[in-house]
Order: structure tokens, then sequence, then C-alpha cells
């Protein structure tokens, strides 16, 4: 069995809908054919607008949802046998879009050692984790603090810190700023590039913010349940025209260095931050 954290075979998601009798209306493929295959440690986009499929599948991930055709494997176990079912959850935490819908304490601590505790972790190792966890989202002087008095982002970075509690290999990120102002998004993606380079945790960020793919090892792109492009984020920004036919936007800088390129100025492609921008312009 090779070592992919995350690795889906033909992966077909179908929604079917009846009518009040119970007979099918309609079926709509959600995901259709989706290949996937992610290594441990890496950090890995998925962007696509809404309605490409990619929050359906990282519902995937944890087997909330599980394959109508194909294959899901979670550090080598099928989504679809329920005995692994506590294993994958364990193996592959999940934050999702609203941070009100996954904090439960009155307190950040406890709402932090409410999934360990689950788990039966031992007290004293719980207050270690909660601790661990707290430290590595920067958020250990609100430990004591009601998780509503906490803005957006600092919800979301508590939620975070409620799964890295239970030590997964794996934290899937289902467009966990989508709510959030730009300080908050910028707070949570940092936030899940250290856990990613420190605490060495595989990380999958669904998203549709460019800016927020800049520092993957790699991009996957979605459009209508297919996977179109895959790369890294410098070979997926070098091709704008075709990000723009998957109705997808392009960071800033590298918008601008793609003008310019047509202007006949000669800048590389897939410039993707303006610090970049500005060093390449420099040396003209």
């Amino acid at each position: 069995m090779d070592t992919k954290i995350v690795k889906s075979e033909g992966l077909v998601c179908e929604y079917i809908t009846r009518d009040e009798e119970g007979n099918v209306e309609s079926i709509k493929k959600a995901l259709d054919g989706v290949d996937v295959d992610i290594n441990p440690g890496e950090f890995v986009a998925i962007l696509g607008h809404n309605g490409s499929g990619k929050s359906t599948f990282a519902k995937h991930l944890n087997a909330i949802l599980t394959p109508s055709e194909g294959t899901v494997w979670i550090d080598g176990k099928d989504t679809k046998d329920p005995s692994y079912l506590w294993d994958i959850r364990q193996t592959a935490g999940m934050v999702f879009q609203n941070p009100d819908n996954q904090i439960i304490g009155s307190v950040v601590e406890e709402d932090v050692g409410f999934g360990p505790e689950n788990m039966g972790v031992p007290t004293e190792e719980i207050w270690e984790r909660v601790d661990e966890s707290l430290t590595a989202v920067k958020m250990q002087k609100f430990r004591t603090h009601s998780p509503n008095k906490l803005s957006g982002g600092q919800k979301q970075r508590v939620a975070i810190a409620g799964v890295v509690a239970m030590h997964p290999q794996c934290i899937v990120l289902d467009e966990p700023t989508a709510m959030l102002d730009p300080n908050g998004r910028k707070d949570v993606i940092r936030t899940a590039r250290a856990l990613n380079q420190v605490e060495k945790i595989t990380i999958i960020l669904i998203t549709h913010y460019m800016e927020e793919v800049i520092y993957a090892d790699k991009v996957i792109v979605m459009d209508k349940g297919k996977i179109v492009m895959q790369g890294t984020p410098k070979e997926i920004f070098s091709r704008v025209e075709e990000l723009k036919e998957h109705r997808l936007d392009v960071p800033q800088a590298t918008l601008l260095a793609e003008e310019l390129r047509k202007e006949g100025v000669p800048l590389s492609r897939g410039i993707l931050t303006k610090e970049e921008l500005v060093k390449e312009l420099c040396q003209l």
C-alpha cells in the first residue's frame, strides 16, 4: 500500500432528487471521476468557484459523505468501511466555514479539550494538548475567555485548535475564511501554514480566494465536479486565460504582471506576489 495520506480513484458523488412518491426525478453528479493523490506533509489548495464540487470533495475526506462510485482512502483506509470511521475522523480533522457551528464550550480551553476528552485521552494529557494547540494557533492568552466574545478570525483559530488537539495527521479546511474579514483571513491562513511547516501536518485548504493558495505546494482546480488543472501555484497562475475560463480570479500581482508582459515588458510567467513583481521590475 502506498503511503498517500489521501487518495481517491474514480470518485463519483451523485445527488438524487426524488418526488413525493419516491421516484427519481433527477441525478446530479457533484463529483465526476476525481483522482487525487496527496502525500503526508503537503499543503494542498483546492480551488473552484461555487458549485465546482470542492466542498463535496472535502466532505469525503472524513467520511461525512461516501462515494456513489470509486474509492477514497485516508491513510490507506477505505472510507466506505464503517469499521474505519473513527480512525478516519481522527486522521483527517475537519474545520468548516462557520466557526459558530463548531464551537461548543463556554470557555475557550474547554472547547479545545472537548475532542481529546471524547477520545478518552487522560486528563493530564488533555491539558498538555490544549496548551500545545492554543500555542500553535497563537490563542493562548484567550484560553479563559468566552468564545462568544471573540472575533470571527479568533473563533476560527479556536476551532482549528480544537482539531489540532486531537492530533490529526491531516486537517481539511473547508472555506475556513469565507465568513471572515481580511485580517481574520490572514490569521487563519498564517495558522494553517505554521501547522504545516512546524507541526508537519498535511493541510488541505478548500477556497475560492486566490491569495490563499500562493503558499501551497500543489493547487488543484475543480470545475463541474472534475479536476481541470493541477500544478504548483506558479504553474497554475501562469495560465491566466485558462483560469478565467473556469470563472476564477487571479492574484492582483499576477494579473498586472501578465498585462505588462503583453505590453512587451520581459517578466517571467506566474508571478504570485507584489514582492516578486517589484523585485523583477527593479532588475530590468
